[in-house]
């Protein structure tokens, strides 16, 4: 009688052990985010294509954790997968931000494949991020980079981050051995906290080499009440063209007993975005560029994890090609209706 009940102790003692352990393991965790579109031209939809059409907005499947090594050194890593099985892409899985990396007191350090900190400087101003509207239909610079390092500094004074992302340059070499391009790297410092919780602000600078562009980038972002405003301001000139151009976006969003309305309104002379991309005219330079962005939209969250979503965004404007004449882009009018839900 005895022995069983220490064997049920022990059992139980190494059930409880094993759950702990558990617990303190890898965390599983993915998002499936579907939208129903109907889009005049289909040049910023993920599928790409005109008329009314399924989206997935990056729907992903990852793990992620932490494990302390001693107690001033934590072992960090995460492995994320795009999923396109829900979409007619032939791409069932695609490559998202998937490192190993080590935090000090001294700060962060990540190798392998992350966005980049030029691109996360964005913080939250970008209010229909991760859909037909995100800033990337406008500006460069929105960039996941592999092979490469990040560094994270401590917060200074609970308040100012410094930050950085370098690209190994053998890593970035054709066939013959040639440099696409060098020196990719970039340079961030962020004051505050971009889900204006522990402080109602964000501010960030940030510089990019990457992608064979140079970008300069000024974003803000303030919570006054049920409002919060933002804007980003960036400069991108061409490593290889005389192209160039400054690109902005000013938005709103007001939590109205839960819903948050949005409205964005963005701005484009660089030409360097998707919008004008996908319709270019082959050959020649992008020598001016005037195009322009609206966005009204609102999102609700229904549950902790589920979150319904609409949206309407109108694009239209033009370009020149090696200072020749203005080829006017055609107008694209997207609507979205969407649910996303988080686990």
């Amino acid at each position: 009688m005895k022995k069983t009940l220490i064997s049920a102790s022990v059992a139980s003692v190494i059930a409880l052990t094993s759950f702990g352990a558990l617990a303190d393991g890898p965390n599983f965790y993915g998002r499936l985010d579907l939208a129903v579109t109907n889009s005049d031209l289909g040049v910023t939809t993920q599928e790409g294509k005109e008329g009314t059409v399924f989206e997935n907005n990056f729907s992903h499947l990852g793990v992620k954790g932490s494990e302390k090594i001693t107690d001033a050194v934590e072992v960090l890593y995460q492995m994320e997968f795009q999923v396109e099985n829900t979409s007619s892409s032939s791409d069932v899985f695609k490559a998202r931000n998937t490192y190993l990396g080590i935090k000090t007191n001294f700060g962060t350090v990540l190798v392998g494949r992350n966005d980049t900190v030029f691109k996360q400087s964005e913080g939250g101003v970008d209010v229909f991020g991760n859909t037909n509207a995100d800033i990337d239909r406008l500006v460069a610079g929105q960039t996941r980079s592999a092979d490469g390092i990040w560094y994270y500094s401590p917060k200074i004074a609970d308040l100012l981050t410094l930050n950085a992302t370098y690209l190994m340059e053998d890593n970035y070499t054709d066939a013959d051995d040639n440099e696409s391009y060098e020196d990719q790297y970039a340079l961030s410092a962020t004051i505050g906290d971009k889900k204006l919780k522990a402080q109602n602000y964000y501010v960030a600078a940030a510089y990019n080499t990457i992608g064979g562009v140079d970008a300069y980038r000024g974003v803000a972002q303030f919570k006054v009440g049920g409002f919060k405003v933002g804007g980003l301001y960036q400069n991108t000139e061409s490593q290889t063209t005389e192209q160039e151009g400054d690109s902005y976006f000013l938005n709103l969003v007001y939590n109205l007993n839960g819903v948050n309305l949005k409205a964005e309104y963005g701005v484009d002379e660089g030409g360097f975005g998707r919008y004008l991309t996908k319709q270019k005219a082959a050959g020649g330079v992008v020598t001016d560029a005037s195009i322009s962005q609206i966005t009204v939209g609102a999102d609700y969250r229904i549950s902790k994890s589920t979150l319904a979503y609409g949206h309407y965004a109108m694009y239209e404007g033009d370009y020149q090609l090696d200072g020749g004449p203005t080829i006017d882009l055609e107008d694209d009018n997207v609507f979205t209706v969407g649910m996303r839900y988080d686990f």
